[in-house]
């Protein structure tokens, strides 16, 4: 399976201050009010995640948790094979309108 890496020395990291920022600019609330909308948001889909609901935003994806089963890896250094214990995983799937959007660099409409 090949994965794409994004380098990080050109890929720019988005970070609740900048998302505090965003919501400042573009709603016209004071940056206290904008900061704490950002974490109020945030903090609802963690809550809901947690509880193991499926949290999903329209037009931009969904956030779920999975169940990943037990399986046996491979200690790359000495080659011995070692039991990973199952574990739940959090998941992200973009929407079709995201993926079109990653792909295609173009913007798209959304419609409410």
């Amino acid at each position: 399976m090949t994965r794409t890496h994004f380098d990080t020395k050109t890929t720019r990291t988005v970070t609740r201050a900048d998302l505090s920022e965003a919501v400042y600019g573009r709603v016209g609330l004071s940056r206290t009010d904008s900061a704490e909308m950002v974490e109020v948001v945030l903090g609802e889909i963690s809550d809901a995640v947690v509880r193991g609901e499926l949290v999903k935003l329209s037009s931009f994806g969904s956030f779920m948790v999975r169940m990943k089963g037990e399986r046996v890896g491979r200690n790359p250094k000495t080659g011995i094979e070692v039991p990973i214990t199952p574990r739940k995983v959090m998941v992200f799937k973009p929407s079709n309108i995201l993926k079109s959007r990653i792909n295609n660099g173009a913007a798209v409409d959304i419609v409410d």
